[in-house]
């Protein structure tokens, strides 16, 4: 695939083949031919495609590229991707759901197109534009959600815009998947506070450098209902008050 997906990858840059050869320090002949299949990159020209694309070698060589927009694959550091944002027949980005049972490989296959593209798909239209994926929580450290519940979230590509206080879904190298509060602490300590709703769970710190991955809360998705007990008010100032959350107003209008 690398003819047309250097072809494509030049496209969606708006560079002419003699624009990326002076980037690349090559000849505009030698891109033609690339592109042309007339002749096949060296190891050095791949490693220098990928470099410059930043996209790994494997899926320069192996991955159709050609059915992807601008902005539908994202640099995730310097030296991997998430990929693919996938589309439907309308052009609608589709959500891949992360099952239950497969959540605990997730950490080993995050960063693997083909186990990406292996996992379920559903289609949400009122989500903003962005790269969504849907995460099972488990426990009960992020109340009132359920376990077994769904959190749809938005792929942030740099820690930086971070939002304090915010909900996301967290991949650490050392803790798997988590979904917590976070808080930024960067610039104090190089890590990221993250803290449950629940204060049963004691806040930890992580390194910024074990994050694999940040998805910001956009949406959940219950699998199962709420106990008819579980929505009387009186139940849900309880648990808010449990949480530390205070509610005297509508404690008043309660009694």
């Amino acid at each position: 695939m690398i003819a047309s997906n250097i072809r494509h990858l030049r496209t969606l840059k708006k560079l002419s083949q003699e624009a990326l050869a002076k980037d690349l320090k090559i000849t505009r002949s030698r891109i033609g031919s690339y592109e042309e299949a007339r002749s096949e990159p060296s190891i050095d020209m791949l490693i220098a495609f990928s470099d410059y694309f930043k996209l790994p070698i494997d899926i320069l060589l192996r991955t159709d590229l050609s059915k992807t927009k601008d902005g539908s694959f994202l640099n995730v550091g310097t030296n991997r991707i998430l990929f693919p944002m996938v589309v439907d027949l309308e052009d609608d980005d589709l959500i891949e759901v992360v099952p239950v049972k497969a959540s605990a490989g997730y950490l080993n296959g995050y960063d693997d197109p083909e186990y990406i593209d292996q996992l379920q798909k559903i289609k949400l239209p009122f989500l903003p534009t962005g790269k969504h994926r849907a995460f099972p929580i488990k426990g009960d450290s992020m109340l009132p959600l359920k376990d077994g519940s769904f959190v749809v979230g938005q792929f942030i590509e740099d820690l930086r815009d971070l939002q304090n206080g915010r909900t996301y879904v967290v991949l650490t190298a050392s803790q798997g998947m988590v979904y917590k509060r976070v808080y930024n602490q960067i610039k104090e300590n190089n890590c990221l506070l993250l803290v449950s709703d629940n204060k049963s769970y004691a806040p930890y710190l992580v390194p910024a450098e074990d994050i694999l991955e940040l998805w910001e809360f956009t949406c959940c998705i219950n699998t199962q209902e709420y106990d008819q007990h579980e929505l009387q008010m009186s139940s849900i100032i309880r648990m808010f008050n449990e949480l530390g959350v205070e509610l005297k107003a509508l404690e008043k209008m309660i009694q």
